[in-house]
């Protein structure tokens, strides 16, 4: 059976730590941002889509750099029906031989955004 002890610490039950993130206005206001020695710091910037990395030496000199962040995009998704139309087309030209008919190869190119 337990007893108190009061020379013996009370446990008490541990808190999850706190976390947030820290915003600041521009350069200046991620070089004003006090850090100690050999550490780091990730700042989001409020006037742009920038974020901020700040690291100080052992000494305690600071390295101010910026990083551009963008909104996350999803890739779209695969258009099966044109890349399908354009095998069999690419099939048929080498069934036929037409292989060398520029009209036909035009039709073809693959466009510089896919």
């Amino acid at each position: 059976m337990g007893y108190y002890n009061p020379f013996m610490p009370q446990i008490q039950p541990q808190q999850a730590a706190r976390q947030e993130v820290t915003r600041v206005n521009g350069y200046n206001g991620a070089s004003a941002f006090e850090i100690g020695a050999n550490s780091s710091a990730l700042l989001l910037d409020t006037s742009g889509l920038l974020v901020w990395l700040v690291t100080t030496d052992g000494a305690g000199y600071k390295t101010v750099q910026p990083y551009d962040i963008t909104p996350h995009k999803d890739a779209p998704a695969p258009d099966y029906a044109a890349l399908e139309e354009r095998i069999t087309k690419l099939e048929g030209m080498m069934k036929n031989g037409n292989s060398g008919n520029s009209a036909t190869a035009k039709q073809l190119t693959i466009p510089d955004d896919e």
